[in-house]
């Protein structure tokens, strides 16, 4: 290939580079190129001038592959865009939306505390009170000793029978609201869950121990529903000891 023909193919690839922001650049390129040389006409027949017009066309198609390229890559990038704004959206909406519901739970849970509190209490002073009438009933009689020879069976007390049965009922009840007694009896005293209504005096425990209950205390759910009333033991050796420091 002689060199005008090389600088020819080079004007007008180098033209058509030029023109590649317009929509029709290859076409214009080649046209305006083909009118505008002389060379063109003078080589029009030669083989080597049909080469370079492939070469060209080949040129021309690779920018107008590239051009196409960058522009399906615009659009791939902008819906990318497009999709991570929603996907923000959508993750800001659902995070708070959980919040929301959480919030709603908590205002259900206490709602439903604040309603049941005061029911509950009530069924537990109830109980109270039937224990009490309970414990205050005398115990059942038992038969003499000879009376087993003679095959009568003890009449069984109805009412403190019926007592047994509500105390009972009662107490299930509770246990299905999740309602159960706090145990004290034996256990160091606790102010969280307990109050010290009285001392006593017993050297065989130790300073401190729950030793008996003037009300049980009860716990909801893992939390404090009401208190215990709790007697202290308490050494009358540390209370006089106490008692002479305060003297002295």
């Amino acid at each position: 290939m002689d060199q005008p023909l090389k600088e020819t193919l080079l004007d007008r690839l180098r033209a058509y580079l030029d023109g590649l922001d317009t929509a029709d650049a290859p076409e214009s390129a080649v046209a305006e190129t083909a009118d505008a040389s002389p060379m063109a006409t003078e080589v029009a027949g030669d083989p080597a001038d049909d080469e370079a017009r492939d070469l060209f066309s080949v040129f021309a198609e690779i920018a107008a592959t590239r051009n196409e390229v960058r522009t399906q890559s615009r659009i791939v990038k902008d819906a990318l865009d497009q999709f991570r704004t929603v996907f923000e959206t959508l993750q800001t909406g659902n995070a708070a939306l959980d919040r929301e519901l959480k919030e709603a739970r908590s205002r259900a849970g206490e709602q439903t505390r604040t309603i049941l509190r005061p029911l509950l209490l009530d069924i537990i002073d109830v109980r109270d009170r039937l224990a009490a009438g309970l414990a205050a009933v005398p115990p059942e009689n038992r038969p003499p000793w000879w009376s087993r020879w003679r095959r009568t069976a003890s009449v069984p007390d109805p009412w403190r029978e019926g007592l047994e049965m509500t105390l009972r009922r009662l107490d299930r009840v509770l246990a299905d609201r999740r309602v159960t007694p706090i145990a004290t009896i034996g256990r160091p005293f606790t102010p969280d869950v307990a109050r010290v209504v009285a001392t006593r005096d017993d050297s065989s425990v130790a300073e401190g121990l729950v030793i008996a209950e003037s009300r049980t205390g009860f716990e909801w759910d893992g939390q404090l529903l009401r208190a215990a009333e709790v007697i202290v033991a308490k050494r009358a050796g540390a209370r006089d000891r106490s008692d002479r420091g305060s003297v002295e």
